[in-house]
């Protein structure tokens, strides 16, 4: 697969809105529209969501988006699938099926409600559950390839084990690790991995599902909505919480450094480690897709990759390698 993507993409995960186990609250279906277009006249060039982000709705929000734009203007589009709900118990924790059948059937139903002909990224979301070996379901994804209805073949949340079975079959086109300032275990051996090997690295929630932005607080948190999954996140409960806000204060002088949002300073950071090849940045609204554009091209000096890694040490914010040095001693 060979794409060139901007360094910053937008996610659509919250867009997805409530009525799921890891909604986020009502969503505004015009304003996440107005988002993603902002975004793409902003250079952006991919957008990420997924089949379970509303149980479909997102793909559906994001496949309106798509409907109103010139084809010339159209960003690539990545979707992942291999979580399948109860939709009669849609808060239940979805089953993790990467049945090749089930795989299938989430393609093409994923390829309608995005009203595309081909996806230019699929991937699987998370490991299988149900006792299908990684083999067989990435057979499945060679053919899917072969067939024309996905153009690059990837993963998210798998570990190193995984990733070798997985490219014994097919090369691993790309990987989706979580990795934020807060959440950095992905930076010890995944990263790595995929930079040895060729895969390239879009990591998701930089912010860290909002705790990296301006304007977040307690009283913030206090006021979502009672179905927004981050309520019984243990990174938004305390003592975590404490410790992430007071990180998010030490980027602070870096931001006023450059003229940009703390949020672009977090995003930046995800940026400077090798392998990483673009970030996944979530918006609900135009304003938001403001709030971090800047990470995309900001680039962050010597001193300041020290600061914010003594900040991480200080803080005691998160877990995993604070800078590039800290993963080489570990290993």
């Amino acid at each position: 697969m060979d794409l060139e993507l901007t360094t910053v993409g937008f996610g659509a995960w919250a867009i997805g809105g409530s009525g799921w186990a890891y909604g986020w609250g009502p969503q505004n279906d015009a304003n996440s529209i107005a988002a993603i277009h902002h975004a793409i006249r902003q250079g952006v060039n991919w957008i990420d969501t997924a089949a379970i982000y509303g149980l479909g709705h997102s793909e559906e929000v994001v496949g309106r988006a798509l409907r109103e734009l010139p084809a010339s203007e159209r960003p690539f589009v990545f979707t992942k699938g291999g979580m399948i709900p109860n939709r009669e118990r849609p808060y239940e924790e979805p089953v993790r099926n990467l049945h090749p059948e089930s795989i299938r059937r989430e393609v093409e139903a994923s390829l309608q409600r995005l009203g595309v002909e081909r996806i230019d990224l699929y991937q699987f979301h998370w490991p299988d559950a149900i006792g299908t070996p990684i083999e067989d379901s990435w057979a499945e994804m060679v053919r899917l390839v072969d067939e024309g209805k996905i153009r690059g073949a990837g993963v998210s949340n798998f570990d190193v084990t995984l990733l070798e079975r997985a490219a014994v079959v097919r090369h691993v086109d790309s990987l989706q690790p979580p990795f934020s300032l807060i959440r950095r275990d992905a930076a010890t051996n995944l990263i790595p991995w995929a930079l040895e090997h060729g895969t390239g690295v879009i990591v998701y929630s930089p912010l860290q599902s909002g705790l990296l932005t301006d304007t977040f607080s307690a009283k913030r948190l206090a006021a979502m909505a009672d179905d927004d999954w981050r309520r019984g996140s243990a990174q938004f409960t305390e003592p975590q919480l404490s410790r992430n806000l007071a990180l998010r204060d030490e980027l602070r002088p870096i931001a006023e450094r450059h003229g940009v949002t703390v949020s672009a300073v977090a995003v930046a950071w995800t940026l400077t480690w090798p392998g990483v090849t673009g970030a996944i940045v979530g918006a609900r609204s135009p304003e938001q897709v403001d709030g971090w554009i800047a990470g995309g091209s900001l680039e962050l000096e010597g001193p300041e990759l020290a600061a914010i890694a003594e900040a991480l040490h200080r803080t005691r914010a998160g877990s995993g390698p604070s800078s590039t040095s800290s993963r080489k001693e570990a290993t």
